[in-house]
């Protein structure tokens, strides 16, 4: 009895990470492809010789940031890991997942987790820098220039903190699922004991 509660239970958990994991990947993948194809071209006038404007060509990409390359990258390797995730979850069969196998796959929720928290909060840092500027450094702000270029930008780091939060919440699940197999065997080997007279 206590051991089809406990499977009930173990496999309404794995329909929960499964859905959590499907959203976790959508955000982060959305979130790496609108920081990815971010660019923006325009031309301003920089200088008048005579009464004839001078003007000149500039262009606001993701490229010219590290920090918003590491952005990409991070976002598109935890979309990664999720998508390989739901695979395995879907496709796996009926492999037995315990022991070692729950156990690398809550580290490496966790880390995920690291990563994509670190390049989410380095990307915020440098959008905050691209609105505000920094009159210490002598940074001018661009966002009231290219202003498409930050709102894309914005609509990212929405969805990359959406997807820390859904790895923060996965991460807890996958590591509530390493009790499991626990509370399993003893129950298990107290029913038996139970049996035997």
């Amino acid at each position: 009895m206590a051991v089809a509660k406990l499977a009930a239970t173990s496999g309404k958990s794995s329909k929960i990470l499964l859905g959590l994991r499907v959203l976790a990947f959508l955000a982060t993948l959305s979130a790496a492809i609108v920081m990815g194809l971010n660019k923006e071209t325009k031309t301003f006038v920089v200088g008048n010789v005579g009464n004839t404007p001078i003007k000149a060509t500039f262009t606001a990409k993701f490229q010219h940031t590290p920090a918003f390359v590491y952005f990409v990258v991070a976002n598109a390797m935890v979309s990664f890991h999720n998508l390989l995730m739901i695979a395995l979850q879907l496709f796996g069969g009926k492999t037995e997942l315990t022991g070692f196998r729950l156990l690398s796959i809550a580290i490496l929720d966790m880390l995920n987790v690291t990563l994509l928290s670190a390049a989410a909060n380095a990307a915020a840092f440098m959008a905050e820098v691209g609105k505000n500027g920094n009159k210490h450094a002598r940074w001018d702000k661009i966002c009231d220039r290219f202003a498409t270029y930050c709102d894309h930008g914005a609509g990212a780091l929405i969805a990359a903190f959406a997807g820390v939060v859904l790895m923060l919440i996965i991460s807890a699940v996958s590591i509530s699922r390493l009790v499991q197999p626990n509370k399993c065997s003893i129950s298990t080997t107290a029913a038996s004991t139970s049996v035997v007279p």
